[in-house]
C-alpha cells in the first residue's frame, strides 16, 4: 500500500476507536458531561491530561518551530514542561479541594461576585478560542496532505469528529478517548523518532542520537554537523540563539504561567475522586507528557539534517515525492529566481537569494517521508497528529460549552433551569463553538504553535493571577480580582492584536516594547495583573469573613484526601 492508503486506514482505525470510546462513556447527567463524575483513576487522568495538553502545537509544530529556531525553540520546552510543575504544587490539590466544575465557578464562588464570574467565562472563551484555532489548523494540514483535499475540507471533517464524541460523551467521553488518543500520538511520535535515530546516529534512544554522533563514519557529531550546514547556508548556527535573554524569558515565564491558568487543563483535576489523586495524576502527566518533550529537540535535529543535506542546491526537476506532495498543499513555495533550476534554501545572513519557502508545521509530518520510513510509518505521524489536534480541540470545546451553560445560565442568567436543559444548552453551545473554531482553523492568525503561545499569554495575563491570590490571599477581594483579570487581558490582547494584525509590518524586536514578543507579552499583561489587584485589594473593602474562613478550608492540610462534595 502506498502513503495515502495508509493513512486512510490507520487513520480511519483511530477514529472509530474514538468514536466507539466515545459512544461507550457517553455522558448521561451534568455532573459525568462537566468532570466525567469525578470518577477517574489518577493513572488514566494523567494519560488523558496529557493527551489534552499535548496538542497539535507540541505534536505537529513545537519541533518543527525548533528546528528553524535552533536553540531558541526551547523556550517551548522550559515553558510547557515547566508549567506543569507550578500546576501540580501551586494549583491542582487547592483547586481540587474547593470543589467546583470550572475555572469561572471557582473565581465566581471566591470572590463573591457575578461579575467576577462573567468576566472569566468572558476569559475563558476567549482564551480557548484563540487556542483551539491552533487546533484545527493542524487538523487541516494533516489531511491537505494525507488524504489529498484542501485544507477547508480538512478542518470540516475535523470538525465532525470532535462534534460527535465532545458533544456526545462530555467529560466522562473526552477523557477516555483522551487515554485512547494519547496511547496514538505517543506511539506515532516515538516510532520514526526510534527509526531516524538508528539511521543516522545509530542510537536506539532518540535523546542520545540527539547529542552523538553521525553513523557515516567521519566521527562528527550531529550538532556540529547541523551548525556548520546552517552557517554554510546563511542560517547562522543551530546552537547558538539569537532572542534577546529578556524575551526568551517573558516568553517561557508566559507558558509557565498560562499552563498552570488554562481553565481546559484546570478543569480535568475536578475529574479524579480525591484531592490526593490531582496531584497524583499531574505527576503521571508530567511523566507521560516528558516522553514526547524530551524526545522533540531530537526530531527537530533530525529533521533539520535530513532537509539541508536534501534539498539545498539540489535540481527542481529532481526533487523527492514528498516534496512534490507537499508543494501542492502550498505549504512548500519554490521560485527560481536566478532561473539555474536549482534549489536555492538560503538564510537572512546569506548573500545569495532564497528560492524556497516552507512552512514550518509541516516538519514533523515530513520528516518520516524526508527520511525514506516506510510508508506505514507516514499514515502513523499523520493518525498521531490528528490525535494530538483533535484530543485538545475537545478539552477546549468542552470549556467553552460549560462556561456558557453551567457559568452563564445555571450560576448567572438562568438559575431555575433544569439538568437535561443544562446539558441541552452545554450541547448546543459546544455545536456553535465547532463552527466558529473551525472558521478560525482556515483562517488562522499564524503558525499552530504561535497561536497556542498566544492563548497561553492571554491565560496567564488573566486566570493565574485570580487563581494564584484567591488560593494564598485572604485578602484578596472581588474588585482587585476583576481588575486585575480586565487589565491582563485587554493588555495582552491589544498588543498581540496590534503586532500580528494591525501594524504586522512592524512586528519585529526593534519596535517591540523592550524587546519583548508577542508571544512574552503574556508575561507582563501577569504582572500588570497583580499590582493592580494587589494594590486595589488594599483600598477596597476586605473579602467577608466566610470568604477568608473558605480560604483557610482550602489550604489547611488536614483531610486532604477528602474534597467538598462537586456541586451543581
Amino acid at each position: 500500500m502506498n502513503v495515502q492508503a495508509w493513512t486512510f486506514v490507520l487513520v480511519g482505525l483511530s477514529f472509530a476507536l474514538y468514536i466507539g470510546v466515545a459512544a461507550w462513556s457517553r455522558a448521561s447527567s451534568t455532573g459525568e458531561f462537566y468532570v466525567a463524575g469525578g470518577k477517574v483513576p489518577p493513572l488514566l487522568n494523567g494519560m488523558a491530561t496529557a493527551a489534552d495538553w499535548m496538542s497539535a502545537a507540541s505534536f505537529i509544530s513545537m519541533a518543527g518551530l525548533i528546528s528553524f529556531m535552533g536553540r531558541d525553540g526551547s523556550v517551548y520546552l522550559m515553558g510547557w514542561t515547566g508549567g506543569y510543575v507550578l500546576l501540580a504544587l501551586l494549583l491542582a490539590p487547592y483547586l481540587r479541594k474547593f470543589g467546583k466544575y470550572t475555572v469561572p465557578d471557582f473565581v465566581g464562588d471566591r470572590y463573591y461576585s457575578q461579575t467576577a464570574r462573567f468576566v472569566a467565562v468572558v476569559c475563558a472563551i476567549f482564551v480557548s478560542f484563540t487556542y483551539v484555532a491552533g487546533q484545527m489548523r493542524g487538523v487541516g494540514i494533516v489531511f491537505s496532505r494525507f488524504l489529498g483535499v484542501d485544507i477547508a475540507w480538512g478542518v470540516a471533517i475535523g470538525m465532525g469528529i470532535v462534534f460527535f464524541y465532545a458533544v456526545l460523551g462530555g467529560m466522562k467521553g473526552i477523557t477516555y478517548t483522551q487515554v485512547a488518543q494519547y496511547c496514538v500520538l505517543i506511539f506515532a511520535y516515538l516510532v520514526p523518532a526510534i527509526f531516524i535515530s538508528l539511521l543516522m546516529t545509530d542510537r536506539l534512544v532518540p535523546q542520545l542520537g540527539f547529542g552523538g554522533q553521525l553513523d557515516d563514519g567521519s566521527g562528527t557529531y550531529l550538532l556540529d554537523k547541523l551548525d556548520g550546514l546552517s552557517r554554510e547556508l546563511g542560517f547562522g548556527a543551530y546552537t547558538e540563539g539569537r532572542k534577546s535573554t529578556l524575551d526568551v524569558f517573558f516568553i517561557t515565564a508566559a507558558l509557565m504561567m498560562g499552563t498552570a491558568g488554562l481553565p481546559h487543563v484546570i478543569v480535568r483535576f475536578y475529574t479524579v475522586p480525591k484531592v490526593a489523586a490531582a496531584r497524583s495524576s499531574a505527576g503521571w502527566a508530567l511523566l507521560f507528557i516528558a516522553l514526547l518533550y524530551t524526545s522533540a529537540p531530537a526530531v527537530a535535529a533530525f529533521a533539520r539534517t535530513n532537509l539541508l543535506t536534501t534539498i539545498s542546491e539540489r535540481p527542481y526537476a529532481e526533487v523527492p515525492e514528498w516534496f512534490s506532495n507537499w508543494e501542492d498543499t502550498g505549504l512548500i513555495r519554490f521560485e527560481d529566481k536566478n532561473g539555474d533550476g536549482l534549489i536555492q534554501y538560503r538564510g537572512p545572513e546569506s548573500e545569495v537569494a532564497n528560492e524556497l519557502v516552507i512552512d514550518r508545521d509541516i516538519m514533523v509530518l515530513a520528516n518520516p517521508e524526508i527520511a525514506r520510513l516506510p510508508d506505514w510509518v507516514v499514515g502513523l505521524v499523520a493518525a498521531g497528529g490528528l490525535a494530538a489536534a483533535l484530543s485538545t480541540a475537545a478539552g477546549l470545546l468542552l470549556v467553552i460549552s460549560t462556561s456558557v451553560a453551567h457559568d452563564l445560565l445555571k450560576r448567572g442568567l438562568a438559575p431555575d433551569i433544569d439538568e437535561k436543559s443544562e446539558l441541552i444548552a452545554a450541547r448546543v453551545a459546544a455545536g456553535a463553538a465547532v463552527v466558529v473554531a473551525g472558521y478560525f482553523g482556515i483562517n488562522p492568525p499564524g503558525f499552530v504553535a504561535q497561536v497556542v503561545a498566544f492563548a497561553f499569554g492571554l491565560a496567564a495575563a488573566s486566570f493565574f493571577p485570580a487563581i494564584l491570590l484567591g488560593i494564598f490571599s485572604k485578602r484578596m477581594n472581588r474588585e482587585g480580582a476583576v481588575t486585575g483579570m480586565v487589565a491582563g487581558i485587554t493588555f495582552t490582547a491589544s498588543y498581540i492584536i496590534y503586532f500580528k494584525f494591525v501594524r504586522p509590518e512592524l512586528n519585529t524586536p526593534e519596535h517591540w516594547w523592550w524587546g519583548i514578543s508577542p508571544e512574552g507579552i503574556g508575561t507582563l499583561g501577569m504582572l500588570l495583573n497583580f499590582l493592580l489587584a494587589i494594590v486595589i485589594s488594599r483600598f477596597t473593602p476586605a473579602p467577608p469573613a466566610e470568604i477568608r474562613a473558605l480560604v483557610e478550608r482550602i489550604r489547611v492540610p488536614r483531610g486532604a484526601g477528602e474534597a467538598h462534595e462537586i456541586s451543581a
